[in-house]
């Protein structure tokens, strides 16, 4: 399951969410990277127990965008 897990971030989720961050916040491809990969709502996606690889790039970029604004994770309701 550890394998899948980090297939699902590293193939898919991180590289679409990073995407979203390039497109709607016009920064280039480092700046994005490091803007998410030094955010709480990375560091909570690389939790397997957190469950947040089941969350859509557009979910985990919007949770990356309230965090950006507020300082807080807010957890989507189910």
């Amino acid at each position: 399951m550890e394998a899948k897990f980090h297939s699902i971030l590293s193939i898919a989720l991180i590289p679409q969410t990073v995407d979203l961050i390039i497109q709607k916040e016009g920064l280039d491809d480092i700046s994005a990277m490091n803007a998410f990969y030094q955010s709480m709502t990375y560091e909570m996606l690389s939790k397997e127990e957190t469950k947040m690889w089941h969350f859509s790039p557009m979910t985990v970029y919007s949770m990356w965008k309230h965090e950006k604004e507020t300082g807080e994770i807010i957890f989507p309701e189910e």
